[in-house]
């Protein structure tokens, strides 16, 4: 119910601070960045009257100033705003001008800044909750304000982790790594760049921009405007690099915040991202890909990118088994310094195996073809990622040794134009994620032609990971002691979160797998958006 005339809400905030906006002129054209003038202090109520809602601004006025008269700085009204999250505690306001009964009506547009996040946080939600209801606000402000700040992220994710994770991606050297990568920053490129109809006139949102690199892309590509959202501090060099190209820059806003938290003023016509870790799930980005999907695109919106698919297969590595198992033959030393130290060898074994092995590897390690795991990005739910369960079945081609599971990944981008694929496969060119060997400790004897099972079956937990538990069972090549045919089983947990970097590399070649033919991007397309 909408209080009355003129009436105020019970309770206010304080510790605020807005910003006046700084207009700079770039190429002939009015752009407006990401700087403030000087900051006003401020306190705000929520009221009401005939014409709606507002918030009302009163100046807080320095001490040497108390004997001024304290009058309203700034009135509100929230039909006629629009507020975004750019930050943490960081919003910006819209506002039209309310006065403005003859011809086009103006806006005007300035930062607020609160001195603490969950401030801001409960700010926000006061605002959505009296703009929407016209409730009394005594509940939402007196409310824990960390209770407010809850999304998605923070309730599945730990906050160790999470610190752990935004403080890698806000550096740059990581940055690099990922923009070094031809094959990934290459596809992405082309992908966009061929299907650029797909983005011409399009409102675009970039989920985990980083670097900002895909939203220049995107901008390249004629987009109509750009969200390039960023949780880390690397949401500031992104400014910074996208600053670099004015034409661009003016259809690029970076917005310094979560996608669970953040909110747009307009609705996405095209998602991009590269949500992918190792074994496509690993970080548990693309649980906040889906998010950003339901939150902000559009029916019928385009994703890039649109589909993945794990493969797995069996391999044959004595070369690693025995690399692997020979780090644990410390443990078996029983004078080490005086001391036994066979106690821990069985459990330092298994320590040693429970490591998935990020590395390149031969394609003709694989002793049977690939199953596929296929992963609708468009019609996925945010709780398929939280338990993974994917069974296995082959037929081994050659007799041989199996000493684990391979996997790899590859991710669509479904264009109109030119449909491409990033793969991460083996025998291609090598990316910065690899491929993932998930090594058992007990390995199989299999025969050509036989089968193989099993099952990987990945838990999602809070350190943005996944524990992944993997069997595979074969018959016995040799009877039991009343000539009947056993079973070989062997099975394995393992931590996504603390693989061994291996890191090898084996030169790219052409193997059995079948191909996924894709045009190369020509010449002409990289001449004539390159400039748009």
């Amino acid at each position: 119910m909408e209080a009355s005339s003129g009436s105020e809400t019970d309770g206010d905030f304080n510790g605020m601070s807005i910003f006046p906006l700084i207009e700079t002129v770039v190429d002939g054209g009015s752009e407006v960045l990401p700087a403030f003038g000087r900051p006003i202090s401020v306190s705000a109520v929520f009221k009401s009257d005939r014409q709606g809602r507002f918030v009302e601004f009163f100046r807080i006025y320095r001490p040497t100033d108390k004997n001024e008269k304290l009058e309203p700085f700034k009135r509100c009204y929230l039909h006629l705003s629009q507020v975004v999250k750019i930050g943490p505690k960081l919003q910006m306001w819209v506002v039209e001008d309310s006065d403005a009964n003859e011809g086009p009506s103006q806006s005007m547009s300035f930062g607020l800044q609160c001195c603490l996040q969950r401030a801001s946080n409960a700010f926000y939600s006061a605002i959505q909750e009296f703009k929407n209801n016209g409730t009394k606000l005594e509940t939402v402000a007196s409310t824990d304000a960390n209770t407010l700040a809850k999304n998605k992220f923070e309730e599945k994710i730990d906050p160790s982790s999470a610190k752990m994770y935004f403080h890698y991606y806000g550096q740059l050297l990581h940055q690099q790594n990922m923009l070094q990568d031809y094959v990934r920053t290459g596809t992405y490129y082309a992908a966009v760049i061929e299907n650029h109809a797909d983005f011409h006139g399009k409102v675009v949102v970039d989920v985990g921009a980083g670097s900002g690199i895909l939203s220049l892309f995107a901008a390249q590509a004629g987009a109509k405007h750009v969200y390039a959202i960023e949780a880390s501090a690397m949401a500031d060099n992104a400014r910074l690099l996208i600053a670099g190209s004015p034409s661009l820059s003016q259809r690029i806003t970076v917005i310094h915040g979560k996608v669970e938290e953040v909110e747009l003023p307009e609705k996405a016509d095209i998602l991009i991202s590269d949500p992918m870790g190792t074994l496509l799930v690993n970080e548990r980005m693309l649980e906040s890909y889906i998010i950003a999907r339901d939150r902000f695109l559009v029916p019928n919106g385009k994703m890039f990118p649109s589909r993945g698919r794990l493969h797995m297969a069996p391999f044959r590595d004595e070369l690693l088994y025995g690399e692997i198992a020979n780090k644990a033959l410390f443990w078996q030393q029983k004078n080490y310094y005086g001391v036994d130290l066979t106690a821990l060898r069985d459990k330092a074994f298994q320590g040693y195996f429970s490591q998935p092995v990020v590395d390149a590897f031969d394609p003709r390690l694989l002793i049977a073809q690939p199953v596929i795991h296929d992963i609708d990005f468009v019609t996925a739910k945010e709780e398929d990622f939280f338990e993974i369960d994917v069974p296995l079945q082959f037929k081994s081609s050659v007799s041989a040794g199996v000493h684990g599971l391979a996997c790899w990944f590859d991710v669509l981008f479904d264009g109109s134009a030119v449909p491409r694929w990033l793969t991460t496969s083996p025998g291609s060119p090598t990316t910065h994620w690899y491929q993932i060997r998930c090594l058992i400790s007990q390995p199989l004897c299999v025969l050509a032609g036989q089968p193989v099972t099993g099952r990987l079956h990945m838990i999602a937990h809070s350190s943005q990971s996944y524990t992944v538990h993997l069997t595979l069972s074969a018959s016995s090549m040799t009877p039991d002691l009343n000539g009947v045919g056993g079973t070989q089983t062997s099975t394995v947990e393992l931590d996504l979160k603390e693989p061994y970097y291996r890191m090898t590399q084996f030169p790219a070649y052409a193997w059995f797998q079948q191909e996924q033919t894709q045009q190369p991007v020509s010449s002409s397309l990289l001449l004539r958006y390159d400039s748009v």
